[in-house]
């Protein structure tokens, strides 16, 4: 479980209701079990549970307004829709319920839940005759009509001192079930093989020639496929991210022992996925020593790299091939050209040149382009933007399974 939920971004909505006080639980629960917890909180929550709290627990500032100058001026709506993986209303009222069944957007909490393209969950918590009433089971139905995922309740005594079904689940199941909620299966049985990061291409002992590449789309793809269902390659070049869990690392330093690792991991697979921004030249040769500054001009002959994408998808026996294509201008036609070229089955492209999605960003947009057509992934946390991806990719893989296209 704690895997699971290592580094989600769990965006927690409270509604009024006397279970408010079970939140503070389910944030030191959801923190404990590894996710990055933000709390907002409708008006009525206020009066049974302090945003105070709500803070020093989740270790972030609680969203309490939806027109709040200081809010739009930091992270706005929009911008904390885009944050989350997850959004889970708890608890969830009679009266919330039906606000997000009937797509009203009257304050934070219900804006941010038409603004997201995160998963979606609830936990009712109510009276048992308000949880039984044919229109509150009506909001429910239209809810889990459109996908969303509801928690509960659980039965049992309640605060008004009834007896019944209501009350909302205590703090460690509502984790476990927010756990669940990062397995899709898609991929299950799979083999997937992701490279991701720079490279960097020694110049001597010291120096070496390399790029900005954080490797953050590459890991997080991993970690999509890995809640995907499949087994996962990880091949890394030289960054400063944890292993997600649950997938084999492999980590390498240049383009020719990303190559190697490539190639080997490669064979056998059902998909290679290129994120790794290779180093397109290296030196012809490598000082021994280092290089001392003496000249005021230094001249070094480069050499092309081999391309690891195109050699993986020459293979005889070639795996679903994807690959990225980070561009400054003419993005999609650059990309589309590279799809033909390396005679790939998907490509990923965006615009690096933006500040918004460029290579140390935690976001980014893509567009995906396939021969038959293309989708357009907007701007979103890499987390979000990995699982529309991988989604992507099952679909294009089981096409292939299935004889409707060919690799």
């Amino acid at each position: 479980m704690t895997a699971r939920l290592a580094h989600k971004r769990i965006l927690l909505g409270i509604s009024g209701g006397i279970a408010a006080y079970k939140s503070a639980e389910l944030v030191r629960r959801l923190r404990d079990a590894g996710a990055d917890v933000r709390v907002v909180m409708t008006p009525a929550a206020q009066e049974f549970i302090t945003p105070l709290t709500l803070q020093a627990l989740s270790g972030n500032p609680v969203h309490l307004d939806l027109l709040s100058p200081a809010a739009e001026a930091a992270m706005g709506h929009i911008e904390l829709a885009r944050w989350a993986d997850l959004v889970l209303v708890a608890p969830a009222s009679a009266d919330c319920m039906a606000r997000l069944a009937q797509g009203l957007a009257n304050d934070l909490l219900s804006t941010l839940w038409l603004a997201t393209r995160a998963k979606l969950a609830v936990a009712p918590a109510m009276n048992q005759q308000m949880w039984a009433a044919d229109v509150t089971q009506d909001n429910l139905a239209l809810l889990r009509a459109r996908g969303v995922a509801v928690f509960g309740p659980a039965s049992g005594s309640q605060a008004c001192g009834d007896v019944g079904e209501g009350r909302m689940l205590e703090a460690l199941a509502l984790v476990e079930c927010c756990a669940e909620q990062f397995e899709t299966g898609r991929l299950t049985g799979r083999r997937v093989v992701i490279t991701a990061g720079p490279t960097r291409e020694a110049l001597d002992p010291v120096r070496y020639l390399s790029n900005h590449s954080s490797g953050k789309m590459g890991f997080a793809i991993a970690l999509a496929c890995v809640e995907a269902g499949a087994q996962v390659t990880l091949i890394a070049g030289p960054v400063a991210l944890p292993t997600p869990p649950r997938l084999q690392r492999i980590d390498v330093i240049s383009a020719d022992s990303m190559l190697a690792a490539s190639l080997q991991a490669a064979a056998g697979a059902d998909v290679f996925v290129a994120t790794a921004a290779v180093a397109d030249y290296r030196p012809a040769t490598v000082a021994e020593q280092k290089i001392k500054k003496t000249a005021d001009v230094i001249q070094f002959e480069l050499v092309k790299n081999p391309d690891i994408v195109a050699a993986v998808a020459a293979l005889p026996e070639k795996p679903l091939v994807v690959g990225f294509a980070a561009e400054t201008e003419n993005v999609v036609a650059h990309a589309r050209e590279k799809l033909l070229r390396k005679k790939l089955d998907m490509i990923a492209c965006n615009d690096v040149a933006r500040a918004d999605i460029g290579f140390q960003s935690d976001d980014n947009a893509l567009t995906v382009i396939w021969p038959e057509g293309h989708c357009v992934l907007d701007k979103a946390s890499k987390t979000q933007i990995a699982r529309e991806l991988v989604g992507l990719m099952a679909d294009r893989l089981q096409d292939v399974m299935e004889g409707r296209v060919d690799k």
